[in-house]
């Protein structure tokens, strides 16, 4: 890692902060023409989402990063990595493509059609501020992937079966679909459960780092819950989501299942972990550690653990993070747990 390339990635988390006055985050245009594309990408979406990736950059947050890792020169020949970012939220792939460039390889990137402008913007800022010399190794696909000599990709269930077969002789990262879950414990604040909210309801609930299932003490006042989300309840005013709204409720009411509903949100009693946009779903538990055993049983469909004690779940394989912080990683909160510079580096050996 050149001094070059650290301080042009500072430089690129002021851009997408939109720190840099009316670029990046505060680029009205490009936030707009983000949500022409894909109705999901709201302005507010597109601009949170910039502000997450730009404070993995803050100078302090970086050097603890890059500092994690052996940067020494290789003299053996930088590859070809294949990127397939999934499209469910703004952003959402940036952390690979930023990843494969600073580790030295070349990034051929297939982006979502539905998301296809901020990324390409973030390059754009990114070689802007690099020397002229020193250019960014990127190739964009659209249709089939080519010659690569590595892959990461993230899809359904479905989408990895033929990512492992069509991949099988490549070193490979394959993401496959998580989600997030709370745990509540009936002691905490209305400022947690409004900071629980922020998991639940920021992006639509469409990200794995989305809260998607409640696990609560028997007995738990579920009222408590709205009357502190009632701030949320424009969500009803989307079109996407509200039509989500709708179609589950029909579907549930026609079948007969009980619900809750408060206009903008349906709460069920499920056992899933995984609740439809429009939705939450929630189980009551009795004993904590048998609650914490179930969820390392089923670590490879989830993301993180929101909880009121984080450090309970030091020694679990799912990471757990306060309310409010699920959609806040940091740059060394890989996806799925799989430390993606280690794999890049790895490719040199």
């Amino acid at each position: 890692m050149t001094n070059t390339l650290e301080s042009s990635l500072v430089q690129l988390g002021e851009w997408l902060r939109g720190e840099l006055k009316g670029q990046g985050a505060g680029d009205e245009g490009l936030l707009a023409k983000a949500e022409m594309q894909n109705r999901w990408f709201t302005q507010e979406s597109s601009k949170s989402a910039m502000h997450g990736c730009g404070n993995m950059l803050q100078p302090d947050v970086l050097s603890d990063w890059l500092g994690r890792y052996d940067w020494s020169p290789n003299p053996k020949r930088e590859k070809k990595v294949g990127l397939v970012l999934a499209g469910n939220l703004p952003m959402v792939g940036w952390h690979d493509v930023m990843c494969v460039l600073m580790t030295g390889h070349t990034a051929v990137v297939k982006t979502s059609s539905s998301d296809t402008l901020l990324i390409t913007a973030a390059i754009e800022a990114w070689q802007s501020f690099l020397p002229e010399d020193e250019q960014l190794k990127v190739e964009w696909v659209q249709g089939k992937m080519g010659d690569v000599d590595a892959v990461i990709a993230t899809g359904s269930a479905n989408t990895n079966r033929y990512f492992e077969h069509y991949f099988k002789d490549l070193p490979r990262v394959l993401r496959s679909q998580r989600t997030s879950v709370a745990i509540l414990d009936g002691s905490e604040t209305d400022e947690d459960i409004r900071a629980l909210g922020q998991d639940i309801f920021q992006y639509f609930g469409m990200g794995c780092r989305s809260v998607t299932k409640l696990f609560l003490p028997l007995r738990f006042d579920l009222d408590r819950l709205f009357r502190v989300w009632v701030e949320w309840a424009e969500l009803g005013n989307h079109n996407k989501y509200a039509n989500n709204y709708d179609y589950h409720k029909a579907v549930w009411l026609l079948n007969q299942e009980p619900l809750i509903e408060n206009g903008f949100v349906l709460l069920k009693e499920d056992p899933n972990f995984f609740s439809p946009v429009g939705s939450l779903f929630y189980s009551f538990y009795s004993d904590e550690t048998a609650l914490r055993d179930h969820l390392e049983q089923h670590a490879e469909q989830l993301q993180c653990v929101a909880t009121k004690n984080p450090q309970l779940y030091e020694d679990h394989s799912v990471s757990a993070v306060k309310f409010g912080q699920t959609q806040s990683p940091l740059p060394w909160d890989y996806a799925d747990g799989v430390d993606t510079i280690s794999f890049l580096l790895g490719l040199y050996s």
